[in-house]
């Protein structure tokens, strides 16, 4: 499945009962070359299975972090996929600006807390299990909005922001983690729209084609993320394989 990590190697889901994450950690389970998945979530996983580890536990949070660290306990880590974000959330009167005059900064500090201060802080604590000799590929989540030359529809003011500053924390966290460890891979990964919470309140308007099921977008990212190699950490790709300008 991925030719740069060995046989039996040790993944880490975070965000592992959203959309996305879930058919990532399920994915990963049926893998035959996958040792271990240890699985991250806010809510409890539900089901077992011999290849599973699961912590319930808030990424977003220091404690949560610390949670995860004292699990690893330094032990290497092969693959890291990240899949938390957030877009829009009622109960905290977050949603995507349209315009100017409805920016809010407690709504903007939230959004960049979760899409791109998390991310960097997810690597600090995770980094004894990073550095090394090993290879390890991590796989964090982005979105196409937050390349800045691509904006030619503007709008969405805090969610391009963070995915935007998201994009430089990875970008310049592989260009450290090249230095402790030669073999790292560090990719910002567009899923395009997918059938999951997060954009269920913009499905109306995306074409039926255009809207991925969880299962075919873990399946292309995860060709995209087979295709890389060390000279290509720190880049931004798309889930048709296709390389996004910042």
């Amino acid at each position: 499945m991925l030719p740069h990590l060995p046989k039996d190697f040790t993944a880490i889901v975070v965000g592992a009962n959203g959309g996305i994450g879930y058919a990532v950690l399920h994915k990963l389970l049926s893998d035959t070359q996958v040792g271990s998945v240890l699985a991250v979530s806010r809510s409890p996983i539900t089901f077992k299975h011999p290849k599973l580890d699961a912590i319930t536990a808030d990424i977003t949070t220091t404690a949560g972090r610390n949670t995860l660290s004292e699990t690893l306990n330094g032990r290497p880590v092969h693959l890291l996929f990240n899949a938390i974000g957030m877009l829009h959330d009622a109960t905290q009167g977050v949603q995507p600006e349209k315009r100017l005059e409805q920016f809010d900064e407690d709504a903007f500090a939230q959004v960049m807390h979760i899409n791109a201060a998390t991310p960097a802080l997810l690597l600090a604590a995770l980094k004894p299990s990073l550095q090394g000799k090993h290879p390890v590929i991590i796989a964090s989540l982005s979105a196409r909005v937050g390349s800045i030359t691509d904006n030619g529809y503007g709008g969405w003011y805090s969610y391009r922001a963070s995915k935007a500053a998201h994009n430089m924390l990875m970008k310049t966290a592989a260009i450290e983690l090249t230095r402790l460890n030669k073999q790292s891979i560090v990719l910002c990964l567009h899923p395009g729209t997918t059938d999951t919470a997060l954009s269920k309140p913009f499905q109306a308007r995306v074409p039926t084609e255009k809207l991925f099921t969880t299962e075919f977008v873990v399946g292309q990212l995860l060709e995209v993320i087979a295709k890389r190699t060390p000279t290509d950490t720190g880049s931004f790709w798309d889930w048709a394989g296709e390389p996004i300008p910042w």
